[in-house]
């Protein structure tokens, strides 16, 4: 069993779910938000109707998580019908109920329509010949990044990145892996100053594109992480991102809201 699937492994109990917050995937001084929005999706994953799909999730990030922690997950499912359901996960501490992180998922039963596709891919280079990268903290330890273009700090203003990203511990990706992956970006406030800078994750919004074939066509191979900043000021920051297969498919979007100082 890869790190990774240790670290979403989640036991229910008494109508609920528990989970450790896993030391091997801490960042600067908390859980990585990629955790929390992964184990609340695999939360809802367990119970929802088998024939739907995520299809989005958005995380809020309310308190840190402290690693080695043991937290309680609840699930509840808010409506919906046989094609969409609406749930709802909130993270608390094992004995208390003040709430750590709370996240809306959408399900779907994502049956064969027409379809189109705005954006293209851009041009990356192979990864194997690109330099390696591992953000801060445990968890960075675990994932790889091979930077291509705006990586911090740089001597220009432009918040465009793009990078190949890929887990070290040979976990086969799915859709909690892209909520993981989706928050492996440097924070856009990074970009217009001289380095990092205080930052943390308000609330991040990823959107499932991918089919079924074409996430398990990806295994435990590489992603393009593409993000740019739509704007920051006054303490908040936003980022729009697309994540892609390397056979070029669009897998996920997201948008996060950051604070900064």
């Amino acid at each position: 069993m890869s790190d990774l699937t240790e670290a979403l492994t989640l036991r229910p109990g008494n109508g609920c779910w528990t989970a450790l917050a896993d030391p091997r995937y801490e960042s600067i001084n908390s859980m990585f938000g990629g955790w929390t929005a992964a184990v609340c999706l695999l939360a809802v994953v367990q119970q929802a109707d088998p024939q739907h799909r995520p299809s989005a999730i958005t995380t809020n990030f309310i308190e840190a998580i402290p690693p080695t922690s043991e937290v309680r997950i609840r699930t509840r499912r808010l409506g919906g019908g046989r094609s969409i359901e609406h749930w709802v996960t909130e993270i608390t501490p094992i004995d208390e109920e003040r709430i750590l992180a709370h996240a809306v998922v959408v399900m779907t039963n994502r049956r064969s329509t027409d379809g189109h596709v705005q954006a293209k891919m851009p041009n990356a280079p192979d990864p194997n010949i690109l330099d390696e990268f591992h953000a801060p903290g445990t968890q960075g330890e675990r994932t790889l990044i091979r930077p291509i273009a705006g990586h911090p700090p740089h001597d220009s203003d432009d918040t465009f990145s793009l990078a190949w990203v890929r887990d070290l511990t040979g976990r086969t990706v799915d859709r909690a892996q892209l909520a993981f992956l989706a928050d492996q970006f440097a924070p856009r406030s990074f970009f217009w100053s001289d380095g990092p800078r205080p930052s943390a994750t308000l609330t991040m919004t990823v959107y499932f594109h991918g089919t079924d074939d074409e996430i398990a066509s990806v295994g435990d191979n590489y992603i393009l992480n593409e993000a740019i900043a739509s704007r920051g000021e006054s303490s908040t920051c936003g980022q729009h991102a697309r994540m892609w297969s390397r056979s070029g498919a669009l897998l996920a979007t997201s948008e996060q809201l950051s604070w900064y100082r």
